[in-house]
């Protein structure tokens, strides 16, 4: 499972400034191939790879980048790849990375929407992704132990972290807890702490640490009959310019959970402008989850329904485009803040309390997921594999599909 002809290195180690595109290409790639689960999958999934495997940045600047990341609108996950790929390979290597990781979902999705334009169905995949899901668990749970221990340094960020935690489960939205563990636990901290400021496993190259992943919730049930009816597409004219700009305003906008996504779609494409179904829009959601990687690209879909290929190119494209413009501008700020106290702290308690979502989410998953005795088995044997043996998480996930497609969870 492992990659011996590779040397493994500490995430500790001081990456190397310079990486070339295609090794950038191949990882993130590969990783938007199986990388399904959600955003705490996706990043627990980065982690392994970037981190623990490859030594390209130090756990603390990657802890660091993530917190960031949560702070600004776009898929979080998503937006982590392009911040691995600026740091290894400037502005081509974030355009590498984010394209590579979502090509792969956005391609099967658009196959997932012709299908369902030319026979009004899609594939059933429950029994794969319940096999999936189960792995899934223990890639975050994996992830949870070597992020927490970077991120709970101090009593202090332990119990902010179980305040978020305790938050969330009281039914606080994940972006509020998010920004309120951020600011009071940062205030907090601030001023109670007498070290000076400290900027934590600088990475050589990079000047950075690392951030925390906050998480997201669980995905919701997938449909058993994914296909309503594919029925004519929209009931309004639409054009691709209009397409363009409302996916756009989407991608600027849309903060949490991609799920979020939900909301913004049937206020504006089902109620107000009628372009789309109620039933066309489950079937879009439900193809958004069966995919790997960013559940945004239920916009290639709609994009496929409404105007074709041309449709699914342009709504992907703007969807995802803000993102590409956050990371090049947050990217540079990310070091200096922990150049000062305040700041320092504010970094400190947003990433404790990102993993504290991430905490959260993966006991939703976990509730969701791990309701037989076959799905408790293969995440057990999962965990097991990550941490005795350090196996590779994307052939674990691969290995859990190919379990859920041939005994039942």
């Amino acid at each position: 499972m492992t990659e011996p002809s590779q040397k493994t290195p500490s995430p500790t180690d001081t990456p190397t400034r310079r990486g070339t595109l295609a090794e950038l290409a191949a990882v993130f790639g590969r990783l938007g191939s199986v990388a399904f689960g959600g955003p705490a999958a996706h990043i627990a999934m980065m982690e392994d790879e970037v981190v623990s495997r490859r030594g390209w940045l130090s756990r603390q600047h990657f802890l660091d980048l993530v917190g960031a990341t949560h702070l600004v609108p776009g898929p979080n996950s998503t937006e982590m790849t392009m911040h691995v790929g600026f740091e290894r390979a400037g502005w081509r290597g974030l355009l590498v990375a984010g394209w590579c990781f979502i090509l792969p979902a956005a391609t099967l999705t658009a196959i997932f929407a012709w299908l369902y334009v030319s026979w009004g169905t899609v594939p059933r995949m429950e029994p794969v992704l319940a096999g999936i899901r189960a792995v899934v668990v223990a890639v975050i749970l994996a992830a949870l132990l070597k992020l927490g221990r970077k991120a709970l340094k101090t009593w202090r960020l332990s119990v902010l972290g179980a305040l978020v935690i305790g938050a969330v489960a009281y039914g606080w939205d994940e972006v509020l807890a998010l920004l309120a563990g951020g600011l009071v636990g940062g205030l907090w901290l601030a001023l109670t702490s007498s070290d000076p400021p400290k900027s934590a496993e600088r990475d050589e190259a990079t000047g950075r640490d690392a951030p925390t992943a906050p998480e997201q919730k669980a995905l919701p049930p997938i449909p058993t009959a994914l296909a309503l009816t594919a029925g004519g597409s929209a009931s309004a004219a639409v054009s691709l310019s209009q397409l363009g700009l409302f996916f756009l305003k989407v991608g600027a906008v849309l903060y949490g959970s991609g799920y979020v996504l939900v909301a913004f779609l049937e206020g504006d494409l089902v109620q107000q402008r009628g372009w789309l179904s109620e039933g066309q829009l489950l079937d879009a959601i439900a193809v958004g989850q069966l995919t790997p990687g960013p559940v945004l690209t239920t916009a290639t879909f709609i994009g496929f329904l409404l105007l074709g290929p041309k449709g699914a190119a342009v709504a992907t494209l703007a969807i995802f485009l803000p993102s590409f413009v956050f990371v090049t501008l947050l990217n540079p700020i990310v070091p200096r803040l922990r150049d000062h106290r305040l700041t320092a702290a504010f970094l400190d308690a947003v990433n404790v309390s990102a993993v504290a979502l991430m905490a959260a989410v993966t006991a939703d998953l976990a509730r969701a997921s791990l309701t037989s005795l076959p799905a408790w088995a293969l995440t057990a044997g999962a965990a097991v594999a990550l941490v005795r043996f350090r196996a590779h998480a994307a052939w674990l996930v691969l290995v859990g599909g190919l379990v859920g497609w041939s005994v039942p969870m």
